[in-house]
């Protein structure tokens, strides 16, 4: 089948804050809600959306992200520019899941993604939408992955690259954001010092600051990832999705495109599946505010985990992750780091992927559930594994080698 010409319409309404429920115009640069300080939500008029974005045209459709253009904020067909972004495989974790006592057990391999995770995605759509309303410098403060991802997308548009990262950033990831044409700032903090320098420079009018949550259209590239479930399981939804979680904009937009299918009059979303967050036990603020039964979380002291992009002590959008953890009837867990690495061996060990440690995560959680009876046998439970190896190559060593000292091979 051929691909259709995707210039279509993009049915972008209005923005809407996700704690006040004030209303905003969509059409130029924001960051937060200007009433409350809390995060904008991008909306549509998913009537009209509905007219083409129907799920028999998505096969006519390219393999990308912009498939589902009418749900995504981009209004010019010639800025939805792309490396590929999206439409990432499904897989079958058959020797995985065998172990665990699983049938059902599926990975969505963000790892294919430009720059090698998920954070494509959402970089994609938010650099793309800046650039359409006249940004001319983006900043972003970042644990890796998402530094690396706005600098391909900001290179696209010829725009200037601002990244603040920790010091101690594995130095793959620094040379590719060199090689992509950013600037880069190395802190002595955490991410969320980054944070704070990136904002004082936006309010400054040096750039404009696309850090997580802090403008509106970040989540609407991670959400496709819930649109692209729906596909892969032919118009239904899986049981169980496992997310690893440190500013939590996938899972919040996963939980927002399974509300606008539902709303669009697509089949198969009354059942919606549990989402499940997962946390490091050296960094764990929404699973603490989820067992307190609190609505928001309170900053994590002392932040400290192998999974850099778990490293995040304050997530703006907490609430609206501990509120899709609610809605859907999921939960949120943390795990230690020595098991993450356990982790890492054994998804490559049995299925042949080497896993970012946030991704790993997924799977020591998964079997802790196992164990307590939240997740049963015959349940559809997808593992997110939001980026490759790679760039954390040292976790995959053997301990001679991860620390440099010498060690014997076999011929």
């Amino acid at each position: 089948m051929k691909a259709i010409d995707m210039d279509v319409q993009s049915a972008l309404s209005h923005l809407e804050c996700g704690w006040c429920a004030s209303v905003w115009p969509a059409d130029q640069l924001t960051n937060l809600c200007p009433d409350c300080a809390r995060p904008l939500l991008a909306r549509y008029d998913l009537h009209q959306a509905a007219r083409s974005l129907v799920p028999d045209a998505l096969p006519l459709r390219p393999a990308n992200l912009w498939r589902y253009a009418e749900v995504l904020p981009v209004r010019r067909p010639e800025l939805r520019k792309t490396l590929g972004e999206g439409y990432t495989s499904l897989l079958h974790l058959k020797r995985l899941g065998e172990a665990l006592g699983l049938k059902h057990l599926y990975a969505k391999d963000e790892s294919s993604n430009p720059t090698n995770s998920f954070k494509a995605r959402g970089l994609a759509v938010a650099v793309d939408r800046a650039a359409e309303l006249g940004a001319r410098a983006l900043a972003i403060p970042t644990a890796g992955n998402a530094g690396s991802a706005m600098a391909a997308y900001a290179a696209l548009h010829g725009l200037p690259a601002q990244i603040y990262a920790p010091r101690d950033l594995p130095p793959p990831f620094l040379a590719e954001m060199y090689a992509l044409g950013a600037d880069i700032t190395l802190v002595d903090g955490l991410i969320t010092d980054c944070g704070a320098m990136v904002r004082a420079g936006a309010e400054e009018g040096r750039w404009f600051d696309v850090s997580t949550l802090k403008e509106p259209y970040r989540i609407e590239g991670k959400k496709t990832m819930g649109y692209e479930l729906y596909e892969h399981f032919g118009g239904a939804m899986p049981d169980v999705i496992l997310y690893p979680t440190g500013g939590g904009t996938g899972l919040i937009g996963m939980w927002k495109a399974f509300e606008e299918m539902k709303q669009m009059g697509w089949p198969g979303l009354d059942e919606r599946p549990r989402m499940i967050s997962v946390q490091s036990s050296g960094c764990a603020p929404i699973v603490r505010a989820w067992q307190e039964g609190k609505e928001t979380a309170i900053p994590w002291e002392g932040a400290a985990t192998i999974a850099d992009g778990l490293r995040v002590p304050a997530a703006v959008g907490d609430f609206l992750i501990l509120r899709a953890l609610r809605e859907s009837g999921g939960s949120a867990i943390a795990v230690a780091d020595d098991d993450i690495r356990a982790a890492m061996l054994e998804t490559g060990g049995m299925e042949g992927l080497f896993v970012a440690p946030e991704a790993a995560a997924t799977l020591v959680a998964l079997r802790a559930l196992l164990a307590a009876g939240e997740v049963r046998p015959d349940e559809r439970v997808v593992l997110f594994l939001t980026g490759g190896g790679l760039k954390y190559y040292r976790l995959g060593l053997p301990p001679h080698a991860a620390t440099g000292s010498s060690g014997t091979s076999t011929p």
